[in-house]
């Protein structure tokens, strides 16, 4: 018997903290935190101010039976325990089995496609929403792609064969948890050189079909169409990715010519022209300088933080329409943390189809409505 509406697994980690910090100040009812530790999870609960009697579940990803035990107690189940590829197989496989929607921050594409091939056909089977991807990565990005695309159909008739995602500004760092998962995963490929192929493959997450060729994003250019210097943007590698997968799941709506990619802007002449190459040769995770998992900015920092990005929609008789979406808080932790629970919130009130899904695919409209109502983005287009 499902006794809750959602469980957030992780909730002793930064991310999970933050997730369960907000469903406390939001007031939601009939949800739980998870973890290793039941001391820990007593403090956060207390820390965070949530209700005496929250629920405190023990689960730990080295012992799938507690796994399934709280798959079937709840209708979602919100995981922060990443890289996923270490810690996550298990839990989607309870929730595909138990037809328990799950939600994550996962931008590790190769384990992705594995969870696709091993579970996709069980959850349309048992009615498991299983949706990847649902923070900074890939969120703004994938709405931001369906916002473009709905006004260009509206004002054209059709949509925009080509989609240049430009990041404007982006105040505040990414997770110490994505900067685990790249690790992670580029280990996997160290192990397994059949991976490269994978990650490298703008079409990694459509299973049976490939589009058009599709621009790297990997080398500073001049972007005549915004008239800036744009450089490479490290989370184009899972965003363009999940992009091309709504678009494939939803029937190609965007059309199965659609190419796309994401940079971000650097500035303008020969000082943008500079920034682009420096950025270029930036790794933000090659440091031990930034978050460990489970560390984070502090509220002030994360309350300082947002982003701007444009979506510029090139028609083929020449005509431009854009889109913008922008964030009120840090992309990795403050705006992260949000859309995840708000997304989690979403599915535990609905009765979508079964199947792994990414966010735009499944909830489109009502997540970006629910996102702009609660949630602190904005989606403009025209």
């Amino acid at each position: 018997m499902r006794d809750l509406d959602v469980v957030v697994y992780g909730a002793t980690g930064f991310t999970g903290r933050l997730v369960a910090e907000y469903l406390t100040r939001t007031g939601a009812t009939r949800w739980a935190m998870a973890g290793r530790d039941m001391a820990k999870l007593e403090d956060v609960r207390d820390a965070v101010g949530a209700p005496a009697d929250t629920p405190l579940i023990t689960a730990d990803a080295a012992d799938p039976a507690s796994l399934r035990a709280l798959a079937e107690r709840t209708t979602v189940v919100l995981t922060t325990v990443g890289p996923y590829q270490l810690y996550g197989s298990d839990l989607v496989g309870a929730c595909a089995a138990t037809g328990t929607a799950y939600v994550d921050l996962c931008g590790e594409p190769a384990w992705m496609r594995k969870m696709i091939d091993a579970h996709h056909d069980e959850a349309r089977r048992t009615g498991a929403r299983i949706v990847f991807s649902c923070g900074f990565d890939s969120i703004p990005f994938d709405l931001g792609v369906l916002t473009l695309q709905e006004a260009a159909t509206t004002r054209y008739g059709r949509p925009a064969p080509r989609v240049k995602c430009r990041v404007r500004t982006m105040k505040g760092g990414f997770s110490g948890g994505t900067a685990a998962s790249l690790k992670a995963t580029l280990a996997a490929a160290a192990r397994d050189p059949s991976l490269i192929k994978l990650l490298a493959s703008p079409f990694a997450l459509t299973p049976g079909f490939s589009g058009p060729h599709q621009p790297t994003g990997l080398i500073p250019e001049y972007d005549s169409t915004i008239q800036a210097w744009v450089a490479p943007f490290i989370m184009a590698a899972i965003n363009t990715k999940n992009v091309h997968r709504t678009n494939f799941l939803l029937g190609a709506p965007y059309g199965a010519d659609f190419v796309y990619d994401e940079m971000m802007v650097a500035g303008l002449g020969d000082i943008g022209k500079a920034a682009a190459e420096a950025l270029a040769k930036i790794n933000p995770f090659a440091s031990d300088k930034g978050p460990k998992p489970g560390e984070g900015p502090s509220k002030e920092e994360r309350d300082g933080g947002s982003y701007d990005i444009l979506f510029a929609g090139l028609m083929p008789d020449g005509a431009r329409i854009d889109a913008v979406v922008t964030g009120d808080r840090d992309p990795g932790y403050g705006s992260t943390s949000k859309m995840i629970a708000e997304t989690a919130l979403l599915l535990s009130e609905g009765e979508q189809e079964g199947g792994i899904w990414t966010p735009g695919a499944l909830l489109g409209t009502a997540l970006r409505d629910r996102l702009q109502a609660k949630a602190g983005l904005s989606f403009t287009a025209g």
